[in-house]
């Protein structure tokens, strides 16, 4: 047939989208009829058209809910949701029962600013959102188990997990059983001294506002002053994830700053060992595992007290290789830390480097501007290595524990108020930040633990010349007081006998500490987190 003889109708078997829409509503339709995808309980009485399952090996598929933030899904929702829909059919027709369903995480700072942003109640955009993403989700075509879909704002699942908040908070773990115990039992032990109070107190004798803040120290729930992302645009606290690595909102990019609030926290970290352990039981791929154990981040070392120069205070420090403790020549605090707003003095002492003074009248001035500056700064900003080194002297001093010497003491916003005690003793010659910001602010940099000579050969044997700090293993040097000496021991013996002198002195103790920390909730403006 020639082109010209050709109808300009098309055939009526042709598949368009608007063909290939028909058959796949025409298809859900029937999956949603016959419950194609539901699950069917393995026990009790059976749905018609379904067989018996109990022998069928039960299986939960649980996808990431997503936040019903904006008018629908986005690509990247079916690029996940797809692969886990596929395994899912596969494991249905494997033989297996499954519960593959959805849930639809409607708490927390998306949801609400959607709401502000379209001038509506934060319900009526969450619920409207959510019927329409239900409806994107069933266009797809995926195998979902519609009857036991959530919403984390439905109101019978904020009661139960308002109910589990509850249990959290009148629980703590046993460190002998590693489980968790209802808060009573916690309260028996005082009573009868089997646990001693921190005082040593009778239980009786402490008041009722001892008691109780001696209960809060072990719940598993409790309330604490915090560092937070504050944004005070937004008027609330943001999670890291939802701040820019130039410190700003990443809804609307208004600046957020670093400041202390009283929030609620889970003691997660009682459960580091635990989880630890337990990594050995997963059936997962080591990369995983591994990056699991460094989150977790168990350290051993020791604790370091330093005592304040003319004050009855002290710092204490955390360290991981206290065979150095010779080594440190100063100190630095987090911008955060409390501390430092007692220890500032009122005028700079005689004979300061004007590069530590930022060309601020007193320490106070210098101080204040820089932790203003600081909390500018996300996390994620403070600890980028390549970022060059900055901070000012707070005014005061410290003595080394193992020196007798005096050491001023810093603030610099590459120590983070969340790990550690907040607190460092910078041994510059072998820790590189240490190093950096000694030569910054020209600070001594002592080698307290010999290299091997092939890396002498390179760098020279004096530390003030070398171009990097040696933070390996070697042989203890320069280190040793009247009552003890490392010298001439290798790294792990000097570790050994540094911890054992500093608990005999109680200048310190052996240490475990974790990079892990407790879990901070925020409530948001209208709704968050179904905590107190």
């Amino acid at each position: 047939m020639a082109l010209s003889e050709r109808s300009d109708e098309a055939p009526p078997y042709r598949y368009t989208a608007e063909l290939a829409g028909e058959m796949a509503r025409r298809w859900q339709d029937r999956w949603e009829a016959e419950g194609t995808f539901f699950a069917p309980n393995p026990t009790g009485p059976l749905a018609s058209g379904f067989e018996r399952v109990a022998d069928r090996q039960p299986l939960y598929v649980l996808d990431m809910f997503p936040y019903p933030s904006g008018a629908g899904l986005h690509v990247g929702h079916p690029l996940g949701f797809i692969a886990t829909d596929v395994w899912a059919r596969y494991k249905r027709m494997a033989g297996f029962n499954v519960l593959h369903t959805m849930g639809y995480d409607a708490f927390g700072l998306p949801a609400e600013q959607y709401a502000i942003d379209t001038g509506q109640h934060p319900r009526t955009t969450t619920e409207d959102n959510i019927a329409n993403m239900r409806r994107q989700l069933r266009a797809l075509g995926l195998g979902h188990d519609s009857r036991r879909s959530v919403a984390t704002t439905d109101l019978p699942f904020v009661r139960w997990t308002q109910w589990i908040f509850l249990l959290i908070f009148n629980s703590w773990l046993d460190p002998i059983t590693k489980q968790a115990r209802p808060i009573e039992d916690l309260v028996a032990q005082f009573e009868s001294g089997e646990r001693p109070t921190p005082d040593e107190r009778a239980w009786s004798a402490l008041s009722k506002i001892e008691q109780r803040l001696a209960l809060d120290a072990h719940r598993l729930a409790y309330i604490d002053e915090a560092p937070v992302n504050w944004c005070p645009a937004l008027g609330t606290v943001l999670a890291n994830e939802e701040v820019t690595a130039e410190g700003r909102s990443d809804r609307g990019n208004f600046p957020v700053y670093r400041r202390p609030l009283r929030q609620w926290m889970l003691r997660i970290t009682a459960y580091a060992d635990r989880l630890l352990d337990d990594l050995d039981r997963l059936d997962w791929p080591q990369p995983i595992k591994l990056m699991q154990r460094n989150w977790i981040g168990r350290s051993e070392g020791a604790s370091a007290r330093f005592p304040l120069v003319g004050d009855a205070g002290w710092i204490d420090v955390f360290t991981t290789r206290p065979d150095t403790l010779f080594g440190a020549t100063y100190m630095v605090l987090a911008p955060e830390h409390p501390l430092i707003d007692f220890i500032v003095p009122s005028m700079w002492p005689a004979g300061v480097s004007p590069a530590w003074t930022a060309a601020a009248a007193t320490p106070r001035q210098a101080v204040d501007a820089y932790r203003r500056q600081a909390s500018t700064k996300s996390e994620i900003e403070r600890q980028v290595e390549s970022r060059a080194k900055t901070g000012v002297f707070t005014g005061a001093y410290a003595t080394n524990p193992c020196t007798g010497q005096p050491i001023p003491i810093f603030i610099a916003d590459y120590v983070l108020m969340g790990y550690g005690t907040g607190a460092i003793m910078a041994v510059p010659a072998h820790d590189q930040r240490d190093f950096e910001f000694a030569r910054r602010f020209g600070l001594p940099i002592p080698m307290v633990v010999r290299p091997p000579d092939i890396w002498l050969e390179q760098h020279g044997p004096d530390p003030d010349a070398w171009d990097e700090a040696y933070t390996g293993e070697g042989i203890a040097t320069a280190s040793a007081n009247a009552d003890i000496s490392l010298d001439g021991k290798p790294t792990a013996d000097a570790k050994r006998d540094i911890i054992a002198w500093l608990e005999r002195t109680g200048a310190g103790r052996s240490t475990v500490t974790y990079k892990l920390r407790d879990w901070l909730f925020s409530r948001q403006r209208y709704w968050g987190e179904p905590f107190p």
